[in-house]
């Protein structure tokens, strides 16, 4: 099972923005050099009370210093964005990591991020399943003609092909189990912190969890309420405990099936030696047992 790291919205508006980049940049170097084997990079606007770089700018500074690392739009909201652009960004992007691209793609779900994009949120999901589409032909035809519903090319001669043939691999993000055939690739994110006991673990996540929460009740994440219980989401299905506890639960997931699982090592109101500190414990204690599963 490949072990990776997922870098969501979680560092408070105010905090000093080239601060924020350069210990995100160290923390990417800390975690390929732990071992991890993907990082996957969040897509939002207007993120507040969070604030956010975003992703194909950050990874294609990262691919620089990937060595073996895949790299993931974890997830880029597709209908946000006009699909000839992302077809040529992914394509740009998919060169710059020599291969190690793997392109995220979702729905996204906040009201303001569609008004700022001009588009009906009711829209999202056509635009998405029409989006890629056009973005598939465009990595792959000579010659491209299509008039949908939302998008247009005439005779258009795309000259920006990925470097992976013929086209990167795509997961699709998801609230609910995959759809049978199962594909090639499951993969999977999970809320996670470790500590070195149980108790330790709770006490030093419940003020990240009760953070990050309340601004996704505030966005309206579906199943997140206002009135949401820490409690309930930390005994699962999040996986909070010392190592030998969130090892058996994270062991788990193969037995499902899950080939990738991307963990939340980041949490709002870390210090970036907590931050330094999760990626260690996590690679001496966990990873290499994860990793031959």
């Amino acid at each position: 099972m490949k072990i990776g790291v997922q870098v969501g919205q979680v560092v408070g508006a105010g905090h000093d923005l080239q601060r924020q980049w350069l210990e995100q940049l160290e923390q990417f170097r800390a975690a390929r050099d732990a071992g991890f084997d993907f990082l996957s990079w969040g897509h939002h606007w207007l993120i507040a009370p969070f604030q956010h770089f975003q992703p194909i700018p950050v990874l294609a500074r990262f691919a620089a210093e990937a060595g073996g690392m895949e790299l993931v739009t974890g997830v880029l909201l597709t209908p946000l964005l006009n699909p000839v652009q992302v077809a040529e960004d992914v394509a740009t992007l998919d060169h710059i990591c020599e291969g190690r691209l793997i392109l995220g793609a979702g729905l996204g779900y906040r009201a303001e991020e569609f008004e700022a994009a001009g588009f009906k949120m009711s829209e999202r999901a056509a635009r998405f399943e029409e989006g890629l589409a056009l973005m598939k032909r465009l990595w792959v035809d000579t010659e491209v003609t299509h008039h949908g519903r939302f998008y247009h090319v005439t005779e258009a001669r795309p000259t920006a092909r990925p470097y992976q043939r013929p086209h990167p691999r795509i997961w699709i993000a998801a609230m609910t189990e995959p759809a049978h055939p199962v594909p090639s690739d499951v993969p999977v994110h999970r809320e996670f912190y470790v500590a070195r006991t149980h108790e330790e673990a709770r006490a030093k996540a419940r003020p990240g969890v009760e953070a990050k929460y309340k601004g996704y009740a505030t966005h309206g994440l579906p199943g997140v309420a206002a009135s949401f219980a820490v409690d309930q989401l930390m005994d699962d299905p999040f996986v909070i405990g010392g190592p030998d506890e969130c090892l058996d639960r994270l062991a788990r997931f193969r037995e499902l099936g899950v080939t990738h699982l991307a963990l939340r090592l980041f949490w709002p109101g870390m210090t970036q030696a907590e931050a330094l500190g999760m990626i260690e414990l996590v690679a001496t204690t966990m990873l290499p047992a994860l990793q031959k599963l």
